[in-house]
């Protein structure tokens, strides 16, 4: 036996998602990085990978220059 249901309205459940709380580091090298990454939701998917490089490289760079804990002597 099958039940009858109402037909479910998609639109009755939706809800405007909260706008994202913006990161920032202090560190500006890093905060441009997480700007850019950030701006990608208004450009073409094809440019997705580019940025992403273009961000692990800048990081990686940015993290190189900075002092870490002294190594084991």
């Amino acid at each position: 036996m099958t039940e009858d249901r109402e037909p479910h309205d998609a639109d009755e459940d939706w809800a405007e998602p909260a706008a994202a709380e913006r990161v920032r580091t202090g560190v500006a090298d890093v905060d441009a990085v997480i700007a850019a990454v950030e701006e990608l939701e208004d450009r073409p998917v094809e440019e997705h990978v580019g940025v992403f490089e273009s961000a692990q490289e800048q990081l990686r760079r940015a993290l190189d220059d900075r002092p870490g804990p002294p190594g084991p002597s």
